[in-house]
């Protein structure tokens, strides 16, 4: 049996969302849990799949059993006209056994997202990417105003899950605020996870 962990899954085209990941990573790790950074293939327009089997760099794309076996889930993606990016989506919608057989419910997940202007569909692409975890029956979890950098944010940030604002040339590096949210929802993630495995008397 190995030891439980919390996926982080997500897809990134610039780079933002992957060092999100990242941060989430350190939150968990520091809630004393594994995290596991997995991602998904772009999506081709051809009639078959194109992408390499194994990434050329980055993580290495996630399986339906990194997905059933966790013990929690961050899910991550860019914004796509206010929704998640169709990677995403692809995967999620091959997910139907895992729905079938039951094997998310009661686990916790958060979301995250970056978007290249601040009023760029953050809050509703958190909220699409909440959808399908629901239906999974997991226990979505959010970010409380407790979270100093939650008031103090000039730019990414929402109760609803981190989010980044990268700019007009996806360059513009995650600030501290940012990351404090990222670890936090990471933090977060780890405790619940910890204490939903715990036996109840």
């Amino acid at each position: 049996m190995t030891a439980p962990y919390i996926l982080v899954l997500y897809y990134s085209r610039h780079g933002a969302t992957a060092d999100m990941a990242r941060h989430i990573a350190r939150g968990i790790e520091q809630g004393g849990l594994e995290a596991r950074i997995r991602t998904v293939p772009a999506v081709s327009s051809e009639c078959e799949a194109v992408a390499p089997e194994v990434p050329t760099e980055g993580a290495i794309y996630a399986s339906l059993d990194d997905l059933k076996n966790c013990a929690g889930l961050a899910l991550g993606s860019p914004t796509r006209f206010g929704n998640m990016a169709a990677p995403m989506k692809y995967f999620l919608d091959g997910t139907s056994n895992l729905w079938l057989t039951g094997q998310l419910v009661n686990k916790p997940a958060g979301v995250f997202t970056s978007t290249s202007s601040l009023h760029g569909g953050q809050e509703s692409t958190l909220l699409s990417m909440m959808l399908p975890l629901l239906h999974h029956g997991m226990l979505i979890c959010g970010l409380p105003y407790s979270e100093p950098a939650l008031l103090n944010t000039k730019a990414g940030g929402t109760p609803y899950g981190p989010s980044h604002v990268a700019g007009a040339d996806s360059k513009r590096p995650l600030d501290e605020h940012e990351i404090s949210l990222c670890t936090a929802l990471g933090l977060r993630l780890a405790q619940f996870a910890q204490q939903l495995e715990r036996p109840r008397g």
